[in-house]
This record gives C-alpha cells, sequence and structure tokens, in this order.
C-alpha cells in the first residue's frame, strides 16, 4: 500500500474541520442559539479527535513498516528513536501553547507517540490486548480517584494544571486527552494500519462491524439510561446516571471509547471510498492538500484563529450560529490556505519543522 493514501488525507482534513468546530465552540462558550446548530456541533465532540488520534496511529505504523517487517535491529532502533522524538517534540510544542489553550490534544499526542515507541514491534493481538488493559486501567482508576478533581465545570477549565499533582493526573487520568485510555486509540489505529484497506472486503467488514457496535453502544445505552430514569431506584442522582452512563467524552468510559472507535473507522473508511469514486475531482484534491497540512492548521485555529477573535473581543459568551460560522470561515481559509503553499512547497510550515527537528 502506498504510504501517502489519499483517502487518509481526506480524513484528517475532516478531523481537522471538526476539532475546529468544538474547540471554537468551547472557547466562545456557545451555549445558546439554534438548537438544530447545538445538535449539529455536538456530533463532532470526542468523536474528531478520536479520528485524529486513530489515523496517527495508521501513519506511525507506515512510519515503522519497514522495521516491523524485517525485524532488522538497525530498523527497528532508528524507528523507535525516531518516535520517540517526535513524542517530545509534540509535548513540548503542547505545552508551550497550553496556557494559550488548555485544551490542547498534542502534548497527550506525544506521550502516545512515547508508548508507541515501545509497542510498534508487538503483534496485531497484542496491540488490540493492550488498548483494552488501556481502557480497563481507566475504569479502575475512576474507582480509585476523583476524576471531578481539578476540574471546574462551571468554567471547563482544569485548574492547577502547573501543579505535579495536577499534571500527573491531567496527563494521565482526567485531562481532556489522557494517557488512559487515550492511548487505546493510537494503538487500534496502529492495528488499523496493518489491515490491508485496499482490498473491499476488509473495508466492508470494517465497515459493518463498526455500524453494528456503533448502534448497539448508541441504542443499549440510551435504554439504559430511559429505564434507570433520575436514578432514585439505584440511590444514584440524576448528575451520576448522566456521569456513568453517558457516551461523551467526559469521562471517556469504555461505552465512549467503543461508539468513537466505531465512528472513527466509519468516517475513515467513508474516506478511502470517497477517495476512489471522486478521485479526479477538486474538492478531493483541495481535502487531501488540507490534509496534509493537519499539524500546521491545528496550531493555526489556536493561535490566529482564536487569536484574532479574541483580539476583535468575539471569543467570549458568544452564540453557536457565530461559532459555527466562525469555524467554516476558518476552515475555508484553512483550505485555501493549504491549496496555495502546496503549489510553492512539498510540505506545511510546521510539517517541515517537525521532520526537520525529529530526523
Amino acid at each position: 500500500m502506498n504510504h501517502r493514501v489519499a483517502g487518509f488525507d481526506i480524513a484528517r482534513a475532516l478531523a481537522i474541520f471538526g476539532m475546529v468546530i468544538v474547540n471554537f465552540k468551547i472557547a466562545m462558550n456557545a451555549e445558546t442559539g439554534s438548537p438544530l446548530l447545538m445538535s449539529f456541533a455536538h456530533l463532532f465532540e470526542g468523536r474528531a479527535s478520536a479520528v485524529f488520534v486513530i489515523l496517527a496511529g495508521i501513519g506511525i505504523t507506515f512510519m515503522t513498516d519497514k522495521a516491523r517487517v524485517s525485524s532488522d535491529s538497525q530498523y527497528i532502533y532508528k524507528s523507535r528513536v525516531s518516535l520517540i522524538k517526535r513524542g517530545l517534540l509534540l509535548i513540548f510544542i503542547g505545552l508551550l501553547y497550553t496556557p494559550i489553550w488548555q485544551a490542547d490534544i498534542l502534548h497527550f499526542y506525544g506521550f502516545y507517540f512515547l508508548i508507541a515507541s515501545v509497542v510498534f514491534m508487538f503483534n496485531n493481538r497484542t496491540l488490540l490486548l493492550i488498548s483494552a488493559v488501556i481502557i480497563l486501567v481507566f475504569t479502575c482508576l475512576m474507582l480509585f480517584f476523583n476524576y471531578e478533581k481539578n476540574w471546574n465545570w462551571g468554567t471547563f477549565v482544569y485548574e492547577n494544571f502547573w501543579s505535579i499533582d495536577g499534571m500527573v493526573r491531567h496527563i494521565l487520568f482526567n485531562g481532556f486527552h489522557p494517557i488512559f485510555p487515550w492511548a487505546a486509540f493510537l494503538l487500534f489505529g496502529m492495528w488499523l494500519g496493518r489491515q490491508d484497506l485496499t482490498q473491499q472486503a476488509v473495508r466492508k467488514k470494517l465497515l459493518l462491524g463498526s455500524i453494528v457496535s456503533l448502534v448497539l453502544i448508541e441504542v443499549a445505552f440510551y435504554f439504559i439510561k430511559l429505564s434507570i430514569g433520575d436514578g432514585s431506584l439505584l440511590e444514584m442522582t440524576e448528575d451520576e446516571v448522566n456521569f456513568l452512563f453517558s457516551i461523551s467524552i467526559i469521562p471517556p468510559l469504555p461505552q465512549y471509547m467503543i461508539s468513537a472507535a466505531s465512528s472513527a473507522v466509519i468516517t475513515i473508511v467513508g474516506c478511502l471510498y470517497f477517495s476512489d469514486k471522486f478521485s479526479e475531482s477538486k474538492i478531493h484534491k483541495w481535502l487531501c492538500q488540507t490534509g496534509k497540512l493537519s499539524l500546521t492548521l491545528y496550531v493555526a485555529h489556536v493561535i490566529l484563529g482564536m487569536g484574532i477573535l479574541e483580539y476583535l473581543g468575539l471569543l467570549v459568551n458568544q452564540t453557536i450560529d457565530f461559532s459555527l460560522f466562525s469555524a467554516l470561515i476558518f476552515c475555508v481559509c484553512g483550505i485555501i490556505f493549504s491549496v496555495i503553499w502546496l503549489k510553492y512547497f512539498k510540505v506545511g510550515p510546521l510539517e517541515w519543522l517537525f521532520r526537520k527537528c525529529a530526523s
């Protein structure tokens, strides 16, 4: 399989668009406006970022293919060092602007890469087993530690981040995308990257399995919450019921992980089908080019996108209508920038810097 797969670039572009929608909504505290648009924005919460992480796992598989297939100690060493360098660089970049944007995913990404540097030679079954263990460990941590510690739910701000206790909790357990259980997405992506997705039979199997698991999880937990009601029969409050039986990103319980992974596979396989059918279209080309600049655009939506909105005094307490309109403007600008930039350069500005530093 060609390591530069157009369908994956398209999925990266869609993941970036989804993350922009979610992050602009969070930054603007956009909780008023059209209920329909609110529901639309809610669809991307915890889903777009899951696609992003799973695609990173696929990318790691491509990057380490030669080492895994050959089992050559020199290739294994080079791949491991490269993953460690990339991980440390992502941690540095992410923490550098966490004071500006606390919901950053890049520093978490870095820790996922460090884990990948240890497990990339493991077989498929072991990768899936470790993914499951990571998810179960998070569930166990929920029993012994207070998940809500350091969270201010009123402002959606994680307090005491820069303390040792706060940072350890944030990175491992109760941050926006903690290692437990989010690293499971990356390992699942590494497994997914090893499947021959050029084969229609493989795609159909993954697509059908993901649709079935998504529907089952969503329907099952809908009826579970419906049957429990306000929680009085189980001596629980309504908030506790919503907390423990939700399929939302906070907290990332097993039902959320399965649901988000399923929707991510549906998105990725759908993008592969789209790429096959519309490979000559301009939209296909534009989305591919946008996906190639995913790192640049991710950082830009915080530094430039939110920065401009803050300068104009438009970043706080906006409606969902304005939030989505702002996200749309940024995404369109991102597509235009990507198309123009790749006319003159082979890779995006931050992608180039990332490769130089990590090589």
